[in-house]
């Protein structure tokens, strides 16, 4: 018995020793968090002075190393695990302001500080912002409710039970058949699908018709718009004199790609790298037009080198900024003020673009040239010809340089001049009677020939070419023949082997002496193999093809293409960015803090980048698209700042949900954005009603906590191609050259190249806005009213508007009142004469729901208004309704009144 009440006493002190340690355990405050605790106090607080930009007394609280390094003291301003001995903790608790940091700011809150020394006491630790962490699968909510369909909705209603938020009930069919139409094609689909679902009552409508809007070929074309601000994509070359440029071929890749759903790593990896691909087809380096977006500078006098690099800098920024929603251009200043990268850094990533082969000249080489369908057979039968008299090889050399004209060397970057200039500094050698030129590095290896553009219009000139000096060896010499065009030069020479500089010198015993008269201009200049086969029986037929393909005035497409080893360049940093301070070399190399998600054995080059982006490791890419998705559907991202996820960004709503569809998106849809929109439009989330209850209203007015639809304006693009298809005379064509639609004269100012904007005619001028020629310096009005990116640099988002310009061009502008008028038409046709049935048949038309009696009373009376006005009035009349037909009457003009009224609605403006 004693035995027994001694093991109880035993248990019971055991047990209370247990719930003590419990308590303690509970009680005790778990360790401060690096990123969410202490990092905001340092931006805020400390890192203006103390960062990135400038380490004042040596110190810096932007990497950890630094943070614990000697300050110009001598010693460490933090010292982990004693806070007392800190001198930062002495500083921000000091009471002389001569001494008290921030200096002349605000003293930090007691709780600040109190956080900044239990940071220190338990070791001053650091820690990644949550956006450069892997991304991991997360754990679903285990929440049960009718309202969810499906994993999306769990974690938007844990939040909304959080903060007692009743999510909004399903909005009716015709609102959800408008939203998911102009979200998934950015137009309406067909009446016949339309009709499918607004008569089917069964549960699966919804996902019919969701599946048939992926499946539309419109699809390609709504998401290559929001594409192209990231792409920065224009149809000119920008900065002052903005000429054409021919890129179109890149926008139809794009929309090809969203068609065929292209795993979004291999749609990177081709923009980025297609060239490198194995076995890259053309349109593969169509694709890398991406990047061959950026502007390029034709004015006389600049250096084209300076504005190269302003293109290479912009394409490190644009895949920073498009691909992985993160702040980097500031890095090429200085180490980065709130974000783990460091300024030498910016120049490592800068090196993956340093060593392509375009220089910033007039016609912006390399370039895919676009071939005519006769023109693409007669290069695949020279192709072939030519593999039956030599290799291969030899033929995807010579087929090379018919469709891009490279291997090439620009006439710019000739030196060691004699009697000879580029001119304007930047626009072709010029060479003048006895001149000398040489040109860099060409690599003769295997070939026999020289082939070059140039311009002369000068009898008895002759150009010699000499290897290695100007009193090197002789190895071709080519007599000019005048003329008034442009020519190619080919000129062969014996076999040669090795990299070489070649001297070019012209004599013209023709031109008077003394006088500095321009001899011949040169373009570019290239080694080659002779057309094999000479003395067969075809030889004169394909030699004559070669040279009509090889010399044919096609435009062509913007590529990427690598330098060869003797066109290789290095890279330096730039000391505080500025391009005429370079420092150190630096080799390919993407920041330490990511480099955990770069492959082994991934190539130096952009191919290894590409691998890196597109990793299953990489933090930032799928997050930046799934944040950009869905703030296309939502109006908002789970970030809200899609150019931001660092440590400066606005932190996400929902971290779990978008770590979730991330790890889905790369797992589980293997890349597939069609799968993972289908999954963002099928939650109960994206279905919800939009209308602002005063519950909502009082607790997430700006709906963060999506407690109900989405409520925004329409992008630039829709407008126009809702009004154009509210008017019957939508164009469905697809693919091609920009068109011009309706615009007045006097908008485009080009003095440069006196470029005018011609009227598209015919369904050309009733194409979707995605085709719409885009002038940077320019660009089409009405799209810029309702906030269309300029696309000079990418525009990772476009923050809306709410201007009365906006309303002005839809009541005002010719091309919409054109397209009233065309709506109007269409009501009479569809609804008969009755001014009733035509006001509601486009009220239809339009929201897929009738008109309500109390609205359709508001627009009879502005009808009768409008039709006693017009019955008084011919020549207005006849202004309105733009034709003199049938419709040239007081009653069409009133109903044009009506439609253009209607097409500016609150509810067809915005998508509700």
């Amino acid at each position: 018995m004693k035995l027994f009440f001694t093991r109880k006493k035993l248990l019971v002190i055991v047990g209370m020793i247990v719930l003590i340690t419990c308590a303690v355990a509970f009680l005790r405050p778990s360790p401060v968090d690096f990123s969410s605790q202490v990092k905001p106090i340092l931006n805020k607080k400390c890192i203006t002075c103390h960062g990135g930009v400038r380490a004042k007394a040596g110190f810096s609280v932007l990497f950890r190393e630094e943070a614990l390094a000697a300050t110009e003291s001598g010693k460490p301003a933090i010292i982990p695990g004693d806070p007392g001995s800190s001198e930062m903790i002495r500083r921000i608790t000091s009471n002389d302001e001569e001494e008290r940091m921030p200096y002349k700011h605000e003293p930090l809150s007691h709780e600040e500080i109190k956080t900044l020394k239990r940071w220190i006491r338990e070791g001053a630790k650091w820690g990644d912002h949550w956006a450069y962490l892997p991304v991991k699968q997360t754990a679903v909510p285990g929440i049960e409710d009718p309202w969810v369909k499906n994993d999306i909705d769990k974690y938007i209603l844990q939040k909304l039970n959080g903060e007692k938020i009743t999510p909004s009930s399903e909005a009716p069919k015709a609102t959800l058949l408008r939203r998911v139409s102009l979200d998934l094609i950015g137009i309406y689909p067909s009446d016949s699908i339309c009709r499918n679902y607004l008569q089917n009552n069964s549960g699966q409508s919804y996902e019919i018709l969701v599946d048939s809007l992926l499946a539309s070929p419109q699809f390609g074309e709504r998401w290559t718009s929001m594409w192209l601000d990231l792409a920065r994509y224009a149809d000119t070359k920008g900065y002052e004199s903005d000429g054409g440029r021919s890129i179109w071929q890149y926008r139809d890749w794009v929309i090809k790609a969203f068609n065929e759903d292209m795993p979004y790593d291999r749609f990177l990896t081709a923009q980025i790298a297609g060239d490198l691909l194995p076995g890259a087809s053309g349109e593969d380096f169509i694709a890398t037009a991406f990047h061959r977006n950026t502007m390029t500078n034709d004015e006389g006098g600049t250096d084209n080198e300076e504005f190269r690099v302003a293109a290479v800098t912009d394409r490190v920024n644009t895949t920073w900024e498009a691909i992985m929603g993160t702040t980097f251009s500031c890095v090429q200043c200085h180490s980065h003020p709130y974000d783990p990268f460091k300024h030498d850094e910016y120049y490592k990533f800068l090196a993956y673009f340093n060593n392509t082969r375009d220089e910033d000249i007039d016609e912006e080489f390399p370039v895919m040239r676009q071939f005519t369908d006769t023109m693409q057979r007669q290069l695949n039968d020279l192709s072939d010809w030519v593999s039956r008299h030599s290799s291969k090889e030899r033929s995807q050399q010579i087929e090379w340089l018919i469709r891009t004209h490279q291997p090439a060397i620009n006439s710019t970057t000739a030196d060691s001049l004699v009697n000879a200039v580029i001119i304007l500094n930047n626009h072709g050698l010029l060479l003048r009677n006895h001149s000398i030129a040489r040109i860099r590095n060409m690599d003769l290896s295997g070939n026999d020939q020289f082939i070059w553009q140039f311009y002369s219009q000068r009898k008895g000139g002759k150009l010699t070419f000499r290897k290695d000096s100007i009193h090197g060896p002789v190895i071709a010499v080519y007599t000019i023949k005048p003329s008034a065009n442009w020519q190619y030069g080919y000129t062969g020479f014996s076999t040669q082997q090795g990299v070489h500089d070649i001297y070019l010198s012209y004599e013209n015993s023709l031109m008077p002496k003394g006088k500095y008269e321009d001899g011949m201009s040169f373009g570019w200049i290239a080694a080659s193999v002779k057309l094999p086969g000479k003395g067969t029986k075809e030889y004169s037929k394909y030699h004559d093809v070669y040279r009509q393909l090889l010399e044919a005035p096609v435009p062509g497409t913007p590529i990427m293409l690598e330098n060869p080893a003797n066109l290789a360049r290095k890279t330096q940093v730039f000391e505080r960015g500025n391009f005429r301070t370079p420092g150190k070399e630096v080799t390919p190399a993407v920041p330490a803090a990511l480099q955990y998600a770069m492959p082994e054995n991934a190539p130096a080059n952009r191919a290894g980048l590409a691998q890196w982006i597109t990793s299953d490791k990489n933090p930032l890419v799928a997050r930046t698209i799934v944040n950009r998705l869905w703030e296309q559907l939502f109006g908002t991202g789970i970030v809200e700042t899609l150019e931001d996820m660092g440590t400066q960004g606005i932190a996400p709503t929902h971290q779990q949900l978008l770590d979730y569809l991330s790890y889905r998106l790369v797992h589980e849809y293997r890349w597939s954005l069609k799968s993972l929109l289908k999954e963002m439009v099928m939650s109960a989330t994206y279905r919800q009603d939009s209308r602002l209850t005063d519950e909502i209203k009082e607790k997430d007015f700006f709906n963060r906590f999506y407690a109900r639809g989405a409520r925004v304006r329409l992008t630039a693009e829709q407008v126009r191609d809702q009004a154009l298809q509210a008017s019957g005379k939508l164009s469905v064509k697809m693919f091609g050259k920009p068109v011009m639609p309706w615009q007045p004269d006097g908008i485009w100012l080009s003095p440069y190249n006196d470029a005018r904007w011609e009227k598209s005619t015919g369904e050309d001028q009733y194409r979707r806005a995605i085709y719409t020629y885009w002038k940077r310096s320019s660009p089409y009005p009405s799209m810029i009213s309702f906030d269309g990116a300029q696309r000079n640099v990418c525009s990772a988002r476009r923050i809306r508007t709410n201007t009365p310009l906006q309303a002005l061009v839809t009541l005002n502008d010719s091309a919409y009142l054109d397209l009233s008028r065309q709506f109007a038409f269409r009501m009479k046709k569809v609804a008969g004469q009755d001014p009733a049935k035509q006001i509601a048949t486009g009220y239809t038309l339009l929201l897929y729901r009738n008109m309500p009696a109390a609205k359709l009373e508001l627009f009879l009376e502005l009808y009768d208004k409008a039709l006693k006005d017009f019955r008084n009035d011919k020549d207005r009349t006849c202004e309105m309704t733009g034709l003199l037909d049938e419709n040239n009457n007081p009653q069409t003009a009133a109903l044009v009144v009506v439609a253009n009224a209607m097409l500016n609605l609150d509810e067809v403006i915005m998508k509700n």
